[in-house]
């Protein structure tokens, strides 16, 4: 039925995908100096990205009545003897879901863009970055083969790049920004080393290899079950994508890359963490789930990897004072749980939660950002009183907040449920730790909301004077998205997303009571927790910092890692220089220039000595040459 649909309307995968590159040429092109235009050009793009995409969401899920079959499309794009690769689309329930969180929290990102970024002197430069992010996301999600969604993986690097240290004259943005990239490409170089692996694996049977995803799912499982395959070898081939899901979803231990991504503009954070970049990982394991499907080690690494980030991360976020620095962790920890459930055998479940995280996660950020844009700071310390100054912000930023906390009837409840429930049935040790971290979550959001929002007006002296402080909410360029996101934050898990994702064979989905209850009980624990520690109206520095001694300066210095990976990194460095300046000095001078040099000075002196310059020895060496010269002949007759 999907093939009706691309008759009837051929280019709808095409200008969805390429209006936000046109949208960030023609800024490039004609806008760089015109805001207005920009900003116009940059959402009514991103609109008709987002208009196409439910058109054809519509189209099928009312239509067709669920259950097509996987639609490709495209034309080689590289051709050689063996080898054919095709740029082109794949449509099916993962994709068009995945197409309408981009879409649409994206539009919502790029409405409140307009707002928050106004006045900015480079906000033309903003837009067309913003836009060719869109495109580069959106290149993924279409993506039919390994080969076309590692160009377009790639390309999300670089518009990350260049939003992340889109104030590049800030020293700490620049940095953020290189740390990003060169964190990524350290996973990806596993990632490319998996695809390659998985090309070769792919011709094992006979058959011309391919990157194709559906011949993969097709004809790796197949291959497998009949021994063509040896399970160590689908096992590394799903580890090193996996590499790329390490980097790009920011799980343990590359993780380190993510909360420095804050340093962007707010909006940039929120599509990131949101939307785009960070949920492209979830995707990507998502759509090759054929390779882990049939191998338990690799789903274990998995789950294990998921789960230990989930709970690191939620601790790193109960320290934090920077606002976004909370989300950022926060989104971490919530992407574990999505990691998690992927190495717990449920794809689909990952990806609901990806949805309804997605509106949540967004409406927090763009939250934060409201406050920050009102308050000109990002520490909770110097926040408070924003539920009489700023309601609408206050009150949006509070229905994400219980939504991350899964309070029920909120979309983060039915979907973290779902998580947990795949643990309780498969490990229930990693059940207890990711329960122990909704917890955890239910506790810093808590804090963050008693200290940020709800808690007495704790605006410096110093934002007082110089008229920082708050007395009108945000615009309603702003706001609006606002609303919009707490809308979808309340009804996420009553769309139909986790059925459309399982199709007319899905089977019913119910709640198991005990898991429900337990999951409740933990949010309401941390809730209390975090009442009980900061709801009181004097406080003036985090009672935690007393209660948890060493362990919150540990937490705090995250864990390490940092200089770890810097003391690795050094090391490595020096080793290396070692290692090279020993060959440039014995190799390639003494053994190369020196022993050259030293070759020719012997060869010319055995030489030189040949030259005596007496006739008689001349003489008798031309005779002994005459004599050995007949020998020969006469020996050969």
């Amino acid at each position: 039925m999907v093939e009706a649909l691309l008759e009837h309307l051929p280019p709808a995968p095409w200008v969805i995908l390429f209006s936000p590159l046109v949208a960030a040429v023609a800024i490039l092109l004609f806008g760089l100096k015109r805001p207005k235009f920009s900003a116009g050009i940059s959402l009514f793009t991103i609109l008709l990205s987002l208009a196409l995409t439910v058109w054809m969401f519509w189209f099928h899920a009312f239509d067709t009545h669920g259950g097509f079959m996987p639609a490709k499309s495209g034309f080689p794009w590289i051709q050689a003897p063996g080898l054919l690769v095709e740029f082109g689309f794949l449509i099916d329930p993962l994709s068009l879901v995945m197409l309408l969180v981009v879409t649409g929290v994206g539009s919502c990102i790029f409405l409140y863009s307009i707002g928050y970024m106004e006045g900015d002197a480079s906000f033309p430069r903003f837009f067309a970055s913003l836009s060719l992010f869109a495109f580069s996301m959106l290149g993924i999600v279409f993506a039919n083969n390994f080969l076309m969604l590692f160009v377009f993986w790639e390309l999300v690097a670089v518009s990350s790049y260049l939003l992340i240290g889109f104030w590049f004259e800030k020293p700490s943005a620049a940095d953020a920004g290189n740390k990003a990239f060169i964190v990524n490409r350290v996973a990806d170089f596993g990632f490319v080393l998996g695809i390659f692996l998985i090309w070769m694996l792919s011709g094992v049977g006979g058959e011309e290899r391919t990157f194709d995803f559906l011949e993969l799912s097709r004809r790796l499982p197949e291959y497998f079950k009949n021994g063509l395959i040896a399970p160590p070898m689908m096992i590394g081939a799903a580890l090193l994508v996996f590499c790329g899901v390490i980097g790009k979803s920011a799980q343990f231990p590359l993780y380190i890359w993510l909360p420095d991504a804050m340093e962007g503009p707010t909006p940039v954070s929120a599509l990131i963490h949101a939307a785009t970049m960070v949920a492209a990982g979830v995707y990507l394991m998502a759509r090759s789930f054929f390779l882990v499907a049939d191998s338990p080690q690799a789903l274990a690494v998995i789950a294990h990897i998921g789960t230990i980030t989930a709970l690191l991360a939620g601790m790193l976020a109960m320290v934090q004072n920077d606002i976004k620095k909370i989300l950022a962790y926060s989104t971490v920890s919530q992407l574990g749980f999505m990691v998690a459930a992927l190495g717990l055998g449920g794809p689909n479940v990952a990806m609901f939660h990806l949805t309804t995280h997605a509106f949540f996660k967004a409406l927090l950020f763009l939250g934060a950002g409201a406050m920050i844009h009102a308050l000109h700071t990002q520490d909770i310390w110097e926040m408070g009183g924003l539920l009489k100054k700023m309601p609408v912000t206050a009150v949006t930023f509070l229905i994400g907040a219980l939504a991350l906390c899964g309070i029920p009837p909120l979309s983060g409840f039915f979907s973290k449920d779902d998580i947990l429930h795949l643990a309780m049935e498969h490990n229930r040790f990693l059940f207890g730790v990711l329960l122990f971290t909704a917890a955890l979550t239910a506790f810093y959001m808590t804090r963050a909301l008693w200290v940020a929002v709800l808690g007495p007006d704790r605006v410096s002296h110093a934002h007082k004077v110089h008229g920082h402080d708050p007395s009108h909410d945000a615009p309603l360029v702003m706001k609006l998205p606002l609303l919009v996101l707490a809308v979808f934050s309340l009804i996420g898990a009553f769309i139909g997303i986790r059925e459309f994702l399982e199709g007319p064979h899905g089977g019913e989905h119910s709640l198991n009571i005990t898991v429900a209850a337990l999951s409740v009980a933990a949010a309401s624990l941390g809730i209390i927790l975090g009442t009980v520690f900061y709801s009181k109206k004097r406080l003036l520095r985090d009672p935690l910092e007393q209660s948890l001694g060493a362990f919150y300066d540990f937490v705090v210095k995250k864990y390490y890692l940092d200089e770890f990976f810097l003391g690795l990194a050094n090391v490595f460095q020096t080793a290396l220089a070692k290692l090279l300046f020993w060959f440039d000095a014995n190799i390639v001078i003494q053994k190369g220039v020196n022993g050259a040099a030293s070759l020719t000075a012997d060869f010319g002196s055995l030489l030189r000595r040949a030259q005596t310059g007496v006739v008689q020895t001349y003489a008798m060496v031309f005779g002994f040459g005459i004599v050995a010269i007949i020998y020969l002949i006469l020996m050969k007759g």
